[in-house]
């Protein structure tokens, strides 16, 4: 199926309280997810008592072609994988985040896949069936988070006049020009309530461009958005790299922005895996997150971002110049605009600033912008789905089993209060107050 949004057949059917998805998962996963049931420490307490092996040596995971989706290429070339008892991972390439989707739902048993390098709000829209085949709810957990930030939004040649940047309010003119001539304007993102949608439609909004009005917003597969900017499909797009840096180097657009400088260090991809998978392999489990977790490490280091950048443009992988993925690997921003930043602070991170640990409050964040945009409906009960999803609990663990130092690891499932660029405050205790002082948004 395609990635259009897929609108609930009720809202009870993404309505989904604590003893619906419960009720769900024991059906979906037979004994195995009897687990599920209980308690986060109780169910490590349980898994700790019986062997250390894994209870499978094989998992498929998916991918798409972006820099970050680097720790699983990383855990696959260096042995990762294997170190941990996990011999038999297979890491697959996706065409598309649709791709992804429907490979998830259908599962490893019926040659699907059991995870994925994966876009922070699908596993939720997965778990809800907000966005699979009849809403059909397919449990997922989140065991951790892959990267910080490393997005950016690009801005078709045609505009480079304006030199955007976190301020798009002169689009707006130039967007109302184009429409009032005849033309179309597209804005592409690449799922429907995906990361890059939402980061896109927070941009524009802020400079009061609604992206429901006055732009259309289209899904493109990261790989083809360069292809499509040049001949003229979009004016502009959000994707990982290295599709940005592309953009500029075969001088067809240029980069306005990298996403940490809307939300610093702002969450992105995510290890998402199939509950049942979860559930029934649980030492599996811990050994494939110490796997990537000692890959984020070693793709945060410094000194290995070249090593990683060539890993990265292998054909195996992302399929791309090294040249194109090099230098933002390393930190580097060229703009295309006469702007550069050497080791910016706004690079992606693996590692550093707790970039690997799934808190709860970020998963809060996406939910609600999912409601902001009517991916979700307005009384959809975010608390009750994280409680499930969001397995925090294994990261620490996996943690403590890798001896990871103390001031590396989280007290709190929160980050506290996040301030964006343009003031804008989500305090994780108050959603709806955050809900409430947006402008634009598609809620009556």
């Amino acid at each position: 199926m395609d990635d259009k949004p897929i609108k609930p057949t009720s809202q009870a059917s993404v309505n989904l309280k604590r003893r619906d998805f419960l009720k769900y998962s024991i059906a979906a996963v037979g004994g195995a997810a009897l687990l599920g049931g209980m308690a986060p420490g109780l169910r490590s307490a349980a898994w700790a008592a019986g062997s250390d092996a894994p209870e499978t040596t094989r998992a498929k995971l998916g991918f798409i072609a972006l820099t970050d989706a680097a720790p699983l290429f990383v855990a696959d070339e260096k042995g990762f994988f294997a170190k941990h008892g996990m011999t038999g991972v297979e890491v697959l390439k996706q065409s598309s985040w649709g791709t992804t989707r429907d490979n998830l739902v259908l599962g490893s048993a019926r040659n699907g896949i059991d995870g994925a390098h994966i876009l922070t709000p699908m596993p939720y829209l997965i778990a809800s069936g907000a966005m699979t085949p009849n809403n059909v709810p397919v449990p997922m957990v989140i065991l951790a988070r892959l990267n910080l930030g490393g997005q950016c939004i690009s801005v078709g040649q045609e505009y480079i006049d304006l030199k955007l940047g976190v301020d798009s309010t002169p689009f707006k003119a130039a967007l109302a020009a184009k429409k009032a001539s005849g033309k179309q304007v597209n804005a592409a993102m690449t799922f429907p309530g995906g990361t890059h949608d939402l980061w896109i439609r927070y941009w524009l909004a802020a400079g009061g461009i609604d992206p429901n009005r006055d732009i259309s917003t289209i899904v493109v597969p990261p790989a083809q958005m360069v292809a499509n900017m040049k001949v003229g499909s979009m004016d502009t797009f959000c994707v990982c790299e290295p599709w940005n840096e592309q953009l500029i180097n075969q001088k067809i657009g240029y980069t306005a922005l990298t996403t940490s400088e809307l939300w610093h260090n702002h969450p992105e991809k995510a290890l998402g895996m199939r509950a049942d998978w979860v559930e029934a392999n649980p030492n599996a489990t811990r050994a494939l997150l110490k796997a990537v977790m000692e890959a984020q490490m070693y793709c945060e280091d410094p000194a290995n971002r070249e090593e990683v950048a060539r890993i990265c443009a292998k054909r195996r992988w992302i399929n791309a110049p090294f040249n194109d993925v090099v230098e933002r690997m390393k930190g580097n921003f060229n703009y295309g605009t006469g702007r550069v930043v050497e080791n910016s602070p706004h690079q992606m991170r693996y590692w550093n600033d707790f970039a690997s640990y799934p808190f709860k409050s970020h998963d809060l964040w996406f939910l609600t912008e999912d409601i902001r945009w009517g991916y979700l409906p307005a009384d959809f009960d975010s608390h009750a789905l994280i409680e499930q999803v969001n397995r925090e609990d294994l990261w620490r663990a996996a943690a403590a089993d890798l001896g990871v130092p103390a001031e590396q690891i989280p007290t709190s499932t929160s980050r506290g209060v996040e301030t964006f660029f343009d003031g804008t405050v989500f305090d994780p205790e108050n959603p709806q107050a955050y809900l409430d002082s947006l402008a634009i948004k598609a809620l009556a």
